[in-house]
This record gives structure tokens, sequence and C-alpha cells, in this order.
């Protein structure tokens, strides 16, 4: 009986035994991996923590101080509450010190509660308000069609913007609440730990930002209709204008079109380069002048304001710019007029100087010389090869000559030769002008059919075109004047191939002697008549 009773007290002691043992091995497994799991998500809030702090979000910090400003608040209350308590006591030493200590404090909050009052009572006014739509411009013409683009860009840029504000506080939303998860899973771990408070502060903050988000999906819902809005009247007014654009660009390409063909038209039947030089030049000048009034009633909103202001702007610049507007007017006297053509020899005399060339341009405000080599410069100015121009108000005020107006080409030139009185003048006056009439012959036909011409436009009396000698008595003898016509551009060539053969001539002929300053010497009796001794004066 007695080892029956041991059998049975020892095999309850080992089932006692092998039992007990994997219970307390499962319960210290499970604590282990508590504590694990506990150390993760403390790990974790640890990192989200020091993200949310770290963050340099305008949301996270637009929070921070309006928690600041209600911080400051409620300890401002508390001085001001200890202050009023402190003075209702008896005063001594160490309370008076006390308050003077709360006063200053009272006043650093104060300063905090004014630096952060922008705040109010709402954490994210000023977020939350979408930039300032600025008043869409109105194209009314093609050069606003720049200023349409970049007001749309700018106005895309400010709600891209306000979305990227929205997604950023999105975000942020997301990892508070997996801040909050984590504190509530860090509860049911660790019921002991203290984490109720940081978690009531955390959902306060979701529920102020997400407060805002709601309050900036709605605003960007409206937001974006309206920037839709905008863009949508702009696209429109940005469309028809283009449309205008190439609508007043194939008039313009048209008129050029025209233009040209009637340049060809012009070329084909105008032989004369002058001429069509000219009508090449008023057919521009007209395609231009259309192109920009085109342009003007096409751009200009209101013709009658751009009537007044061209009407007082022409007063101030009749008078601040009378020499260009006197040189327009030259041009239009000057091409309608026909008085100077391209091509043409013209002397000009302003202020005692005098300038002989040939036109090579007649713009719009003055004409251009070449200045040849002529008898001018010979004889005056010793220059020659230079550019002149010339401003085209000068026809009204100055000199001009034109050597070669008109059809009429060729003018009268003429070479002076003084002869002794002893020698045969009629024989010399005969030489003179058969030499002129053989280079001449050319020219006088010439002109003799284009003065027939020049009759039915002027009055002209004398049309005598056949060289002209004429004698006269000088001091130092006769001279002969021996005048022909010749080609304006050629006058230099054909005087000295004509002096020469007239000094040829006069030196041939025994009975012609050239006259210059002399002095006669008479060596044997005054009877008998010696020939003269030539000398140099």
């Amino acid at each position: 009986m007695k080892s029956y009773f041991t059998f049975i007290v020892t095999f309850f002691l080992l089932a006692s035994c092998a039992y007990g043992a994997p219970k307390k091995d499962a319960e210290f497994i499970e604590g282990e991996s508590k504590e694990i799991t506990i150390q993760n998500a403390e790990h974790e809030l640890a990192k989200i923590k020091k993200e949310l702090t770290r963050d340099s979000s305008i949301w996270t910090k637009s929070y921070n101080s309006y928690m600041a400003y209600q911080s400051s608040r409620k300890s401002l209350r508390e001085v001001q509450r200890r202050i009023l308590e402190l003075k209702d006591r008896r005063t001594t030493a160490e309370r008076r010190l006390e308050i003077e200590a709360l006063q200053a404090k009272e006043k650093i909050l104060t300063d905090q509660i004014d630096a952060f009052r922008m705040q109010g009572t709402s954490p994210f006014a000023s977020l939350l308000k979408p930039d300032t739509v600025e008043e869409a411009p109105k194209i009314t013409n093609p050069f606003g069609i720049i200023t349409g683009f970049s007001y749309i860009k700018r106005l895309d840029s400010q709600y891209k913007d306000y979305e990227a504000k929205a997604e950023e506080l999105r975000e942020i939303t997301d990892v508070m609440e997996r801040q909050v998860a984590l504190y509530r899973q860090l509860m049911k771990l660790n019921p002991k730990a203290d984490y109720e408070v940081e978690l009531d502060a955390t959902l306060l903050q979701i529920e102020k930002f997400k407060l805002a988000l709601d309050t900036l999906t709605s605003t960007a819902d409206v937001y974006g209709k309206r920037v839709e809005s905008i863009e949508a009247k702009l696209n429109k007014e940005i469309k028809d204008q283009l449309y205008k654009l190439l609508n007043i660009g194939s008039v313009i390409i048209v008129l050029f079109i025209i233009a040209f063909l009637i340049k060809r038209i012009v070329k084909r039947y105008i032989t004369d380069n002058e001429r069509f030089y000219m009508a090449n030049k008023i057919l521009t000048f007209v395609t231009v002048t259309l192109v920009i009034v085109i342009l003007l009633f096409s751009f200009m909103d209101n013709v009658g304001y751009l009537a007044t202001v061209l009407g007082f702007a022409s007063a101030g610049l009749a008078i601040a710019l009378r020499d260009w507007f006197m040189s327009i007017i030259g041009w239009f006297v000057i091409v309608f007029g026909g008085s100077i053509h391209v091509g043409d020899r013209v002397r000009f005399v302003k202020e005692g100087m005098e300038y002989v060339g040939d036109v090579l341009d007649i713009s719009l405000l003055r004409i251009t010389l070449m200045e040849d080599v002529t008898l001018t410069t010979i004889n005056t100015n010793r220059r020659a090869g230079r550019i002149i121009f010339v401003p085209n108000n000068y026809v009204f005020t100055s000199m001009i000559a034109n050597y070669s107006h008109a059809s009429l080409k060729t003018v009268w030139d003429g070479i002076d030769i003084t002869i002794t009185f002893e020698s045969n003048h009629k024989k010399a006056v005969h030489i003179a002008k058969e030499i002129c009439r053989k280079y001449a012959k050319g020219y006088t036909e010439i002109t003799r059919k284009q003065m027939n011409k020049l009759r039915d436009r002027y009055s002209l009396k004398n049309s005598n075109v056949e060289p002209r000698v004429f004698t006269f008595i000088e001091a130092n003898g006769l001279k002969v004047s021996a005048w022909y016509l010749t080609n304006a551009h050629a006058t230099l060539t054909l005087r000295s191939t004509i002096s020469a053969d007239i000094i040829d001539a006069f030196n041939a002929e025994s009975d012609i002697a050239i006259a210059y300053p002399t002095q006669t010497f008479y060596t044997g009796p005054i009877e008998k008549k010696k020939q003269p001794v030539m000398e140099d004066a």
C-alpha cells in the first residue's frame, strides 16, 4: 500500500513537471516577441517624429506656429491670473520680486503672441487662400498673343503650385495617420506606457490637417474651374487674332505679288533705265505705304483716337522735324515734278560751294550724288570721287542745275583761244568752227531731234544747234570763242580733244599766231617793219 502511494505521488510530480515546463517556455517566447514588436513600433514612431520635425513643409511650420500661438496665449492667461492673485495679497518683498518677474514674462509672451497673431484661429488661413488671379488681358491685336500666352503660363503655374500644396498636405496626413496607428498599437502592447497624451495631440493635429485638406480640395476645384474658364476665353481670343493675322498676312502677300507683277510689266514696257528706276521706287513706296495703312487700321482699336493722336503729334513734329517734312515734300516735288532723275548730272550750289555729280539715288529724305571729274572740280574744288548727300529740301532753297534734264542729254561747252591782232582771224574762226563741227556732229544731230521733242513742252525761241564761234577784242589780242554741243558726261574728254586739234591747226598756219602777253622790240630804222619777237611775260 505504501509503495502504491509512493508511485502515485511520483507520477503526479513527474506529470506536473512535464506539463509546467512547456508553458513557461511559451510564455517566455511570447514575451520576447512582444518586446520586439514594441521596439520596432517605437523605432518606426521615432523615425516618423524625426521626419515630421525635420520636414521643412510649410504646413508643419504653420501648424507649429499656430500651436506656439495657442501655447503663448494659455501661458499669458496663467501669468496674468497669477499677477492678479499676488496683487490681491499683502505686498511683501518676495511677492514684489515675483510680480516683476511675472510682468517681464508677460511682456515676452505678449511679443510672442503679436509675432504669431497672423495665425489667428486657423493655422492654415494664409495657405488655404489661392493666389490672386490678375485681371485677364484683352487680346485685341496680334501683338497681344504673346501677352496672352504669358498670362496662361503664369495662371497654370499658380494652379499647379496650389495643387502641389494639396498633395503635400495629403502626404503629411497619411504619415500622421500611420503615427496614430503606431500609438494605438503601442497602447495595446504596453498599457502601462503613457502614449495617450501624444495620441490626443496627434489626433488633434490630424483633425486640423484633414479640415484644411477638405477646404483645400474644394477650393482647388473652384480655382481650377475658374482657371479653365479664363484660359478658354483667352484661347478663343488668341485663335481669333491668329486668324486675323493670317488674313492680314495673306492680303500683304497678295499686295507684294501684285506689286512684283506690276514691276515686271513696267520693266517690259519701259526701256529707259532711269524711268524704270523711278517707277520702281514709286511702286515700292506705294506698296510700303499701303502695308503700313493696312496694319494701322487692322491693329488699332480706335481709329478716331489714332487720328487725334496723329493730329497732336503732327503739330509737334512739324516744328521739331521741319527739315525732315520739307525733305519729304521735296521728294514729292522731285519725283512727280520730274526735275531730277536718277542718272542725271546735276550741280548744287550751297553756301558758296559747288558740287557736280551724277544722281545715284533719290530717297525719301535726300539725293545721293557721285562726284565726277568735271571742270568745276578742276578749277574750284580740286577734289572728286566723293559721295555727296543733298537733302531734298534744298530744291526750295538752293540753286540746282541739271545738265541732262528730261530727254535733253547734251550741253553747250566752249573753248577760248586768243590770237594776235596781226593774225588772220577769219581763217582762225573758220578752222575752229570746222574742228568743232567735226567732233560735235553726232551730238548736234542728237540735240536737233531732242529739241524738236521739247517744243511741245517748252517755248524754244532759238533752236540753232550748229557750232558757234565768236570773236572778241581783248588786251593781248583777239579772243576766238568756239562753242559746240557735247554729252553732259563727256565734256572734259571732248574739250581736251578739240583744244589739242585747234592748237595744232593754228600752229600749222603761218598767218595765225597764238597770243599771250608780249613785248615788241625794234632794232633798226623805224620805217622798216620788223616781225615781233614773242617772249613770255
